[in-house]
């Protein structure tokens, strides 16, 4: 079966394809993003203890640097297990959204729209992963909860499903629009420039075009993910409101400015992380 041309709706697979074919777009973002996390999950800690101290680059990686080597990869499984599921159904539910509307008169640019928050608002069950990422990562929490297990046995018996879920209206918030703006403007790109004459043109300019679409989409939602790490940093108690939170940090901060602490390293590793991710998904559909 042929290749669907980057940016246009595909059509079903015909009976009689096999599981790999069907699922490709799964496999590929499964492995890429998996790929992606084990490099760049140094990076993102010390992202992550900017947001949730308001810390400068240097004292975040000093503070992390203090905690040991040992501590370096704490709480990377979370990421590990949610980011690569995540991909998969990003990259997977994004492509089978569209299908249904492959006959239909919608305007394809709407066609992606909807099929592009439709994968995002579905990545959002696996909110549990971010919330126990960001307890395990959380120095407050280092004695008391000892890795993933413990964790999640920790959260059901003293607080029950509910807990796990803490943060999930700016993760809802983030997902869909985000995924939106990375597919439009990807394949955008990708359909504009022309066709590489050698793979090692065509390996850079795939990673350039993951990395600057990336980074652009994860500066534009940056503040979700500041919201979500100050409604996860607790156990127990009353959850706390979206405008509650957001009042809430920009008194402590003191401006919008504050919303945005730690975006310079985060660009950083959203070029890093995506284009990795997009040259690493791109290779594998070639492999595959």
């Amino acid at each position: 079966m042929e290749e669907c041309p980057e940016g246009e709706i595909p059509k079903r697979f015909p009976k009689g394809t096999n599981f790999l074919q069907r699922n490709r777009e799964f496999v590929c973002g499964w492995g890429a993003a998996s790929i992606n996390i084990l490099v760049t999950f140094p990076l993102n800690k010390v992202i992550f203890r900017q947001m949730l101290h308001n810390l400068t680059i240097p004292a975040a990686a000093r503070q992390i640097r203090s905690e040991g080597i040992v501590h370096l990869y704490r709480g990377v499984l979370p990421p590990l297990l949610q980011k690569s599921v995540s991909a998969s159904i990003m990259f997977g539910m994004y492509d089978e959204a569209k299908k249904p509307f492959a006959d239909s008169d919608l305007p394809v640019t709407l066609v992606k729209i909807i099929a592009a928050i439709s994968a995002g608002s579905l990545e959002s069950i696996l909110a549990p992963f971010e919330r126990i990422q960001t307890l395990l990562q959380h120095e407050r929490y280092h004695t008391d909860l000892l890795n993933m297990k413990h964790t999640v046995v920790y959260l059901y018996k003293r607080h029950g499903l509910k807990e796990f879920y803490r943060g999930v209206t700016p993760i809802l918030l983030r997902n869909g629009p985000s995924n939106a703006c990375f597919f439009l403007i990807r394949e955008q790109a990708m359909s504009a420039l022309p066709e590489c004459s050698t793979l090692t043109v065509s390996v850079l300019q795939t990673f350039a075009i993951g990395a600057s679409t990336g980074a652009f989409c994860s500066t534009v939602f940056y503040p979700c993910n500041v919201v979500k790490v100050h409604l996860q940093r607790k156990i127990g108690g009353p959850f706390q409101s979206v405008t509650s939170a957001v009042k809430e940090i920009y008194l402590k901060r003191g401006s919008i400015r504050g919303f945005f602490r730690g975006v310079h390293l985060n660009y950083t590793r959203a070029c890093l992380s995506w284009g990795i991710t997009n040259t690493a998904y791109e290779g594998l559909k070639r492999l595959l």
